[in-house]
């Protein structure tokens, strides 16, 4: 059976090996263009109706992983499934038909909307382009609008006359217009006040529940994750160095990096939170153009040891999670298929 409660026998999406690749161009003219290799050999599932938060650093490859399932990101080597299909075989009718049952919802909501478009066009859009008619389209976007908690008469306003927080709401009913089965939420709560951020991460939560939605929940901060998210992936320089179920994570992290990003979230219990102990992880991300040797964490853990210079260590069933560190003892290494093996053994 499925860890999470979710289906036993086959995920939604399976990511395995993914690879991504970007072409940077030269500084100077007597130098080449280099790749920058965003994502490297990243392998997980994600059952139906579950969360799954991925987090990390800017810079960690979270947002190209997400843009790469759904299609906007070019995949160098590996594959994407969705309920069993290559993603990369999709052409033309099959593609585009495939293209409504999964949406991602951007992270800036000032940039993500068209000022020059009223709200019920802007929800309206995607109904139009797959031949919605005019009272079909306007009924639809009602429901929407009430669906994200806006009422519908802000369908006749322009994006300019809402705060942040409601343009995300506007940003999520349009991702939910021809209702998906998968949902990218990227970042989606970075660029709001702390008061409003609880607000759409509640609003995602019970229209999850209440659509039977999987959702895909790129974040930088944990306590946002806590919230939300079933299981927890943490990323670093492109790939994944824990996964596993949430509670576990963040009761007992056994990546270093991991528990780092742990010690930086506040507690709110002031006796405790001035005694704990806190992390702090010295010098910046190195280069995704030319990363480290070994693992790619060593340059700033504080439990370096010399075979973690040099080898890098395997992607690893651990405790029932996995992880990547010489830390931690374990019998073998995985891809997306053991990683759905183990999962549904349990």
């Amino acid at each position: 059976m499925s860890t999470n409660g979710a289906h036993p026998l086959s995920p939604l999406v399976e990511v395995d090996s993914l690879v991504v690749e970007f072409t940077v161009a030269a500084r100077e003219w007597r130098s080449r263009a280099q790749a920058l290799r965003a994502v490297d050999g990243v392998s997980f599932t994600i059952d139906r109706g579950e969360t799954l938060g991925l987090v990390g650093e800017s810079g960690s490859g979270k947002t190209t992983i997400g843009r790469a399932i759904v299609r906007l990101n070019t995949v160098k080597s590996g594959h994407i499934r969705f309920e069993g299909s290559d993603l990369s075989l999709l052409e033309g009718a099959a593609l585009r038909s495939w293209r409504k049952r999964a949406q991602i919802v951007f992270q800036d909501p000032y940039a993500s909307l068209n000022p020059r478009m009223k709200v019920e066009e802007i929800i309206g859009e995607p109904l139009r382009a797959r031949g919605a008619r005019k009272e079909t389209r306007r009924q639809r976007v009602q429901e929407l609008l009430e669906s994200v908690g806006l009422p519908p008469s802000a369908g006749g306003r322009y994006p300019n006359s809402f705060s942040g927080g409601q343009r995300q709401r506007i940003s999520i009913a349009r991702a939910l217009a021809l209702e998906p089965d998968f949902l990218v939420a990227d970042e989606v709560v970075s660029a709001l006040d702390v008061s409003v951020q609880a607000q759409i991460v509640n609003l995602l939560s019970d229209l999850q529940e209440d659509l039977g939605l999987t959702v895909l929940f790129i974040a930088h901060d944990l306590a946002v994750v806590r919230q939300i998210a079933t299981r927890v992936a943490v990323m670093y320089l492109g790939k994944i160095v824990e996964l596993g179920k949430r509670d576990e994570i963040f009761a007992r992290p056994l990546h270093p990096y991991t528990e780092a990003l742990l010690s930086a979230v506040p507690v709110p219990d002031p006796p405790i939170e001035r005694a704990r102990e806190r992390i702090v992880l010295h010098g910046d991300m190195p280069s995704a153009i030319h990363p480290p040797t070994g693992c790619r964490f060593h340059t700033r853990c504080p439990y370096v040891m010399p075979v973690c210079k040099e080898i890098e260590p395997a992607f690893r069933a651990v405790s029932g999670r996995f992880v990547a560190c010489h830390l931690v003892s374990a019998p073998e290494t995985v891809g997306s298929a053991e990683i759905r093996s183990q999962r549904d053994a349990e």
